[in-house]
């Protein structure tokens, strides 16, 4: 048996799962956000590590632990903990959704010119550097006692094991980390007045980088069992998915859509706010667009349109509208900004071209097809990076609609496949990752295969010329409006 632990911002997961990996059992435990101040988003350490214990204490009561063989971590991304040199909490850690940064972040991409070809990225308020450097600036009291910065799962794995240790994928999204080299960048941590005894050792993503204390073994009736490396939670996602070779590419339409291709080498393209990022597995990397509202644009269309749930909108969408329809009005899906392609935060919302006789059901339509042109330009700025993929894998709570799955492959213009099991959580790729690094003679293709394939979408070609069209002109909009946001 293998334990995979998912630390996420609404709570802790973790799950147990058979040598065939399938999932036996689960549990979860809730955490909150703490949001003093505009812009700020924070956790107390210590509420990740209760919650974890939640989980184990629950499952070691309903079955025994003792087979476990391996335990994988996952997480939230980008957060900062900080700790003194006895490894104490020496504030609430700064977490993804953190945006008072941003000051930082023009002043370390001024300090180190070639900050994003070093990094594959833009220095975004959401990533780690940018957060010490506030602290440097704000609480310098606190920024002195620095002697080590984690990242949210490698703070659990401190407890777990004592050990000081993380892994490719999510060390990537720090800011710190040379993404091509693989390795802790002296000139990115020097702009933030540190230096690699701050950092965490790094490891990837599939290998073992401690063991459980005794202590904690005996509590939950394990033995002293491997800790695993294991994975941002993208990657993690994609690992669960079997999302691990050169050409495989998800989409995930959850909240916000993520589209996730994995390459066999380092590219980027940071002027796109395109992500590039290690993958979880040896000589891997991955590019990643994020469009910032997909199904929550769904939900709050719904909800304020008098729909009893995104289902009934979806059923009115298609029992009342044409997909071709030239007076379905345009839909701009930017309720919380804009990721990739625009990287603005303050790009707005709105709908053109509504008319007098302009029906509920169009406006839902719009809704949806806006959304899937935002997550269409975001795959295409990832493919404009050089990636080629062999079709592409739907993921999430939103591809449950088989309607939304065919409107992607039309507006896309590429093949698209739903797959069993089709809403994985970073969870099980943890897990997965324990799985490899214990058996290193098994094929990763055997202990973390794709799903099987549920339904294939085709692009229908009577409509690529209107949705060419029609994606143009929803780009022009956007370009219109921006100085207006």
């Amino acid at each position: 048996m293998y334990l995979g632990i998912d630390l996420g911002t609404s709570g802790v997961k973790t799950i147990v799962t058979d040598e065939r990996g399938q999932v036996i059992e689960s549990a979860s435990a809730p955490l909150s956000v703490s949001m003093p101040k505009p812009l700020w988003s924070e956790q107390a350490p210590e509420d990740w590590w209760q919650a974890t214990c939640k989980t184990l204490d629950h499952l070691a009561s309903k079955m025994p632990l003792e087979s476990v063989k391996a335990i994988g971590l996952a997480g939230q991304m980008h957060g900062a903990t900080l700790l003194n040199s006895q490894g104490k909490v020496l504030r609430p850690a700064i977490l993804w959704n953190d945006g008072r940064s941003e000051k930082q972040c023009t002043e370390i991409e001024k300090t180190v010119k070639s900050a994003r070809k070093i990094t594959g990225n833009i220095v975004m308020p959401g990533f780690t550097a940018p957060k010490l450097l506030w602290v440097k600036d704000n609480e310098p009291d606190i920024y002195k006692q620095i002697a080590k910065v984690l990242l949210p799962k490698d703070y659990l794995r401190f407890k777990l094991s004592g050990e000081y240790a993380s892994d490719m994928s999510d060390s990537a999204g720090t800011s710190w980390l040379d993404v091509g080299k693989r390795s802790w960048s002296k000139s990115m941590l020097m702009a933030c007045g540190l230096n690699e005894s701050h950092m965490p050792k790094l490891y990837e993503g599939n290998e073992v980088t401690g063991y459980l204390h005794n202590s904690l073994a005996e509590k939950w009736g394990m033995k002293s069992v491997a800790i695993v490396a294991g994975a941002g939670d993208n990657a993690a996602g994609a690992i669960g998915c079997g999302i691990v070779e050169p050409g495989q590419a998800m989409l995930s339409l959850g909240t916000s859509g993520v589209y996730f291709a994995v390459t066999n080498e380092f590219r980027s393209k940071p002027d796109s706010a395109v992500h590039s990022f290690c993958h979880a597995m040896p000589d891997r990397w991955h590019l990643m667009s994020v469009t910032l509202s997909a199904a929550s644009c769904l939900d709050w269309y719904a909800r304020n349109a008098g729909y009893q749930d995104v289902a009934s909108l979806i059923n009115n969408v298609v029992n009342n509208t044409r997909v071709d329809d030239p007076d379905i009005p345009f839909f701009l899906p930017y309720l919380t900004g804009e990721r990739t392609p625009h990287n603005n935060p303050n790009a707005k919302a709105g709908f053109f071209g509504i008319t007098a006789s302009t029906t509920r059901a169009q406006m839902a339509q719009a809704v949806i097809q806006g959304v899937s042109m935002a997550l269409a330009d975001g795959i295409d700025v990832v493919h404009d990076s050089g990636v080629s993929v062999d079709g592409i894998s739907l993921i999430g709570g939103g591809a449950k609609s088989v309607y939304w799955r065919q409107l992607l492959a039309n507006v896309s213009g590429i093949a698209m496949d739903y797959r069993e099991g089709g809403d994985v959580g970073p969870a099980l790729g943890a897990a997965r990752l324990a799985q490899v690094a214990v058996n290193p003679l098994t094929p990763i293709s055997d202990i973390c295969p794709v799903p099987k394939k549920v339904g294939a979408y085709e692009p229908d070609p009577t409509l690529q010329d209107y949705f060419r069209h029609r994606r143009q002109k929803f780009r022009e909009l956007y370009f219109s409006l921006e100085s207006h946001f």
